[in-house]
């Protein structure tokens, strides 16, 4: 690993200097560094070691610049200690600006990030200062605990600002969308994402550019950012006119998704699970006689020999290139389960692990996850373990026709969340771990470019900072089926979407239970289904009730989960939103080139396109899909009314009802069993697409 060492100079300069284009700063044993980082962005590193690491981690897309330095030296400075307290005046202070942002370091080493207006918008919480109330408190801005080796437990700490608002931080299942007052788990989990990147009301947006197992704590008295094992501390402030500025910067930083494929526009048919060719086949064949477009077709997990051989059981499969063909005959294509475990039975596991492509323990055993048999997760962040894996998949799956993959369990799922017990080829888990399902769909990106595949998409169920890159497909997880929810992945979405994941889906009708003759559950799936038409893509899953048992598998199939499943009502309401999002298909494929272009999200907080509309802000239950329809999700059993914001800046037209409404109103629109409510803009003709 290459470093960046630094000298002291002369003793005039030891505290404050230009090196390089970079501000550095250095104190007590200190290293840090603040430079410009794209557009209207600053990148800070701070570490007690020796020199900072050359990492750039998730700012993979390059973009240091030089910023304006600025440097005052203090004449008349003086002072001394007195009980652990700093006491005397020193004036000194080293500056940095960047385009709109600029960030001033005092005497003190106390960092504050200003707008190019003067704004203050962040600033460090140091309690030690002789002009602080608590300096007796002598608490310090950025703290290290040493660990091991060259790592620390690092501390970041900033002073909250009264009334801010915080969007964004990846998915977590939860009630609030505004993060202000939440305490996070930096950590990945099935159904939870953590993609440390937020936008604040405040005007600029933050990067906690470290994989490391950690939290985050955005209390009303101080915001703190804690990495279990880090070497250097390291992250990015942007600011912007807009949320909209703000995530484009962000996202060209990062990276920007490609461009989603035609059949990512489309309905997407899966559950758990199609246990035979001849039951997937029928399925297929009955959409394509009936005449109900149908864009992806999945298999679903259990259907390979064992974990970790990467192929279909020809027991059940014994002709895939033939499915394949048929199944492209009629427009369809299919997308495979993946999951990245190796059985230690495995015909591949005695080869992975000799060379090292399997995750370590420190101590006890070496299995990582029981389910349906014993097994190892492969190490993704390992490049040679990728190409490894790609290259059975490859021979095993793309060279027979089967071409789109779902890879799940993604985070990874450990049987145990030990964190601190596991080891990958980056690092240790705590130091490295969030990285992970970037890695993994990395892999599989590299690959299936290099197999002749322009524009790669992954289904996965997990993300870090610039999976969007690699075709990552995030969806919400192993969730429940019930309104409560539903509810969860509304705001859920809308996270991922400030986070930097313009692609994003949930299971309709929610994963786990779901009974098919339920009259409660139909009208869940209902109202799920017709949410789903209008997410970036329209994905059917779930494991539902009444069971099936195969043979005598010890993995069951979930019950019948096609539109059809439900009885008749429920049937035809599906087939008008299908035939509806056909209808949106242009629609869609624009929203999707301008993710490509520019990082946009698919779906978006009302804030985004309406930033100077303060109850925008407060917003929560309702989105844009595109900038021409706002779309109400009906959240509630029972429901047939609800209420919807309209947010400031145009007028909307009620697409069922053609009816007009000045925005920044509040309205109470019908909300039938086979209706959602959604607005167009008026001026875009959209609602002449909803009969």
């Amino acid at each position: 690993m290459r470093h960046i060492r630094i000298r002291l100079q002369d003793k005039e300069e030891k505290m404050f200097r230009e090196q390089n284009g970079k501000l550095w700063i250095e104190n007590d044993g200190e290293i840090l560094t603040a430079e410009a980082w794209g557009n209207n962005a600053i990148r800070i590193r701070a570490t007690r070691n020796r020199c900072l690491t050359n990492e750039d981690r998730a700012l993979d897309e390059k973009d240091a610049r030089t910023g304006e330095i600025e440097i005052f030296r203090d004449p008349d400075a003086g002072g001394g200690a007195y009980a652990n307290m700093y006491a005397g005046s020193d004036k000194s202070f080293g500056r940095l600006r960047n385009g709109k942002i600029w960030v001033e370091a005092d005497a003190g080493g106390v960092l504050t990030f200003y707008n190019s207006n003067g704004k203050r918008l962040l600033k460090e919480n140091f309690k030690r200062l002789r002009d602080e109330i608590s300096a007796p408190l002598n608490i310090l801005g950025r703290e290290y605990k040493y660990q091991s080796g060259e790592n620390w437990k690092i501390r970041q700490r900033f002073e909250a600002v009264d009334g801010e608002k915080i969007f964004g931080m990846g998915q977590y299942q939860q009630q609030k969308m505004n993060m202000k007052g939440c305490l996070l788990e930096l950590a990945q989990r099935n159904s939870q994402v953590s993609i440390p990147f937020y936008v604040s009301d405040n005007g600029y947006g933050f990067l906690w550019n470290n994989p490391a197992i950690g939290e985050v704590m955005f209390a009303e008295n101080g915001t703190e950012w804690l990495a279990e094992s880090s070497k250097e501390l390291d992250y990015l402030v942007i600011a912007g006119d807009s949320p909209a500025e703000i995530v484009e910067n962000y996202m060209e930083l990062t990276g920007k998704p490609p461009m989603m494929p035609e059949y990512g526009l489309g309905f997407w048919q899966c559950k758990l699970r199609y246990v035979t060719q001849e039951e997937l086949l029928g399925v297929a064949r009955r959409y394509h006689e009936e005449k109900i477009p149908l864009d992806v077709i999945v298999v679903d997990f259990f259907h390979w020999t064992r974990q970790g051989e990467f192929k279909f059981d020809p027991k059940y499969w014994p002709d895939v290139e033939g499915m394949c063909r048929e199944l492209n005959e009629m427009g369809i294509r299919l997308m495979v389960s993946v999951w990245p475990t190796i059985d230690l039975w495995s015909e591949n596991f005695a080869e992975m692990k000799e060379k090292g492509y399997l995750v370590q323990t420190n101590a006890g055993i070496r299995p990582t996850m029981l389910c349906g048999g014993t097994e190892v997760f492969y190490d993704a962040t390992n490049p040679e373990a990728r190409e490894y894996v790609w290259e059975k998949i490859k021979k095993n799956y793309w060279e027979k026709g089967a071409k789109l993959y779902w890879l799940d369990v993604a985070e990874p799922e450990y049987t145990s969340y030990d964190f601190d017990n596991y080891r990958y080829y980056s690092g240790s888990v705590l130091e490295t771990g969030n990285q992970y399902p970037k890695c993994y769909v990395k892999g599989f990106y590299d690959g299936m470019k290099a197999a002749g595949d322009p524009a790669p998409v992954n289904l996965v169920r997990s993300a870090w900072v610039g999976s969007a890159q690699y075709g990552a497909l995030v969806w919400s997880g192993d969730i429940v089926s019930n309104f409560e929810c539903l509810r969860r992945q509304v705001k859920a979405g809308l996270s991922m979407a400030v986070s930097g994941i313009p692609w994003w889906t949930t299971d309709i009708g929610g994963f786990h239970g779901g009974d098919s003759r339920s009259e409660k559950f139909r009208e869940l799936f209902v109202r799920w289904f017709a949410y789903g038409c209008f997410l970036p893509v329209m994905r059917l899953h779930g494991n539902r009730s009444p069971q099936k048992r195969f043979e005598m598998e010890a993995i069951g199939s979930g019950g019948d989960n096609e539109i059809w499943s439900f009885g008749e009502e429920v049937y035809e309401i599906a087939k008008r939103y299908i035939f509806l999002r056909e209808k949106l298909r242009e629609y869609i494929r624009e929203q999707m080139k301008t993710a490509h272009e520019k990082g946009t999200p698919v779906i978006r907080p009302a804030f985004y396109d309406f930033p100077d509309d303060p109850e925008a802000w407060k917003v929560d239950d309702a989105y844009l899909f595109g900038p021409d329809l706002y779309v109400a999700p009906v959240m509630e059993e029972g429901m047939r009314q609800r209420e919807v914001y309209l947010p400031k800046g145009t007028n909307w037209i009620d697409v069922w009802e053609k009816k007009c409404y000045q925005g920044g109103n509040i309205v109470c629109v019908p909300a039938p069993l086979d209706r959602i409510p959604v607005f167009a803009a008026e001026g875009s003709g959209m609602e002449q697409l909803f009969k």
